[in-house]
């Protein structure tokens, strides 16, 4: 049985981390112990409503050709010889909640993920995973940008839970990209996108490793230290030693 609260060496239970875990431990290992380990969470997130809502009406879309055995337009446009595919699982590996599951019995842990769609290759018969983003920006999207190295671990997570789980999977995945228009003169309430097809071939060297630097992490006794660059870390060291200094000045 998986275990959602902090870890426990001494449980028998598998411990509990989604891909969005394994991509907090990769940005600052410091902020993934205190969390996962001492139970002290960072301040929560103002959630992207509007981006969750292009998400949903996606997945609404893509299903109108899952269930018809056909290719969505996207693909057509795109020379992508791909249908969505369509599996009895599907809703629960898109459910945040439950996602694609791999039980890691060596480390102890229960890895899950939720996609947000899986496509199948028309002549190979291999898996496709594809993943929805949303943005509004003048330039054309791309995945050029330092910090979209998320999005591409993200895929080859994905891609990898999926590998465990028995499939086939192909190494090129896709970001069904939609870039929201405020250039218009009027909004009429409606909101108009730029739809991009970015291919990503994966790579998923660095998972296995990663996780047995978690696993190492979580049975260590000490803090990692602060991680340059982390916004949650600058701002606690930073207000610390302020705080220190008040003290001391009293």
């Amino acid at each position: 049985m998986p275990k959602s609260v902090t870890y426990d060496s001494n449980s028998k239970d598998l411990f509990k981390i989604s891909r969005f875990g394994v991509q907090f431990f990769l940005d600052c290992p410091r902020c993934f112990y205190l969390k996962n380990k001492l139970g002290i969470s960072q301040i929560p997130q103002i959630p992207f409503t509007l981006n969750n809502a292009v998400n949903d009406l996606l997945v609404n879309e893509f299903d109108i050709y899952r269930k018809k055995h056909e290719p969505h337009p996207y693909m057509i446009e795109n020379n992508i010889d791909a249908i969505p595919y369509d599996h009895e699982k599907i809703n629960d590996w898109r459910n945040n909640k439950r996602g694609v599951v791999y039980e890691d019995h060596d480390r102890g842990f229960h890895l899950y993920g939720a996609i947000d769609d899986v496509w199948i290759n028309t002549k190979t018969n291999q898996l496709i995973i594809a993943d929805y983003k949303a943005t509004s920006k003048l330039d054309e999207v791309s995945l050029d940008a330092d910090w979209q190295i998320s999005y591409k671990n993200q895929v080859e997570f994905y891609q990898w839970l999926m590998r465990k789980n028995g499939f086939d999977v192909q190494d090129e995945s896709y970001f069904v990209y939609c870039n929201g228009n405020k250039t218009e003169e009027r909004f009429d309430n409606t909101l108009t996108f730029r739809i991009s097809l970015l291919s990503h071939v994966g790579n998923g060297h660095w998972i296995e490793p990663t996780l047995d630097k978690i696993k190492d992490c979580l049975e260590s006794e000490k803090i990692p230290p602060y991680t340059d660059g982390c916004k949650h870390c600058n701002y606690v060291k930073t207000n610390f030693d302020l705080y220190k200094k008040l003290i001391k000045e009293k």
